[in-house]
């Protein structure tokens, strides 16, 4: 049985380039605190969340350098900062262990794509990553290079 669409769940911004300069670990959901103006400004789809990553300090989660477009409609009290920290809500359970992670050496987080759920809440999809080589790169084309070839080989023999 096919399932409902659901109206309120929405893909609002994705980072397709982590996958590419990350090895991606684990990956974990966590809430975000938005103003007013921020999520309507996420309806309309106007973010991007490709330059910023996620940082643990002083026992909180923040997400850092992502850009939610001004509302034009908004009134000049309720206006927000494009690209403020915005704090990330995960359990405390979470907290500790990507506080561990990222201890260790060349481990980030890097956030892979933000959405509305089905409840209509912005939730952000984060990954614990490792930076790739250029090598590591190649080799990852290389393979997709390869599987879109099978792919073609397939489709005509």
């Amino acid at each position: 049985m096919q399932k409902k669409h659901d109206p309120n769940s929405k893909l609002i911004a994705e980072n397709r380039r982590a996958r590419f300069d990350y090895f991606i670990e684990s990956e974990l959901e966590a809430g975000i605190i938005l103003t007013g103006s921020e999520v309507k400004s996420l309806r309309t789809g106007q973010s991007n969340i490709a330059d910023s990553y996620a940082s643990v300090e002083n026992g909180e989660l923040w997400l850092i350098n992502s850009y939610i477009a001004a509302l034009k409609q908004a009134n000049r009290f309720d206006s927000h900062e494009e690209r403020r920290h915005r704090k990330l809500l995960v359990s405390k359970r979470e907290l500790s262990r990507l506080w561990q992670s990222v201890g260790r050496e060349g481990m980030t987080l890097v956030p892979l794509k933000m959405y509305f759920n089905e409840r209509g809440i912005v939730k952000i999809a984060l990954g614990v990553a490792k930076g790739k080589k250029n090598a590591d790169k190649r080799e990852t084309e290389a393979k997709r290079d390869w599987a879109r070839q099978k792919q073609r080989l397939l489709k005509q023999g």
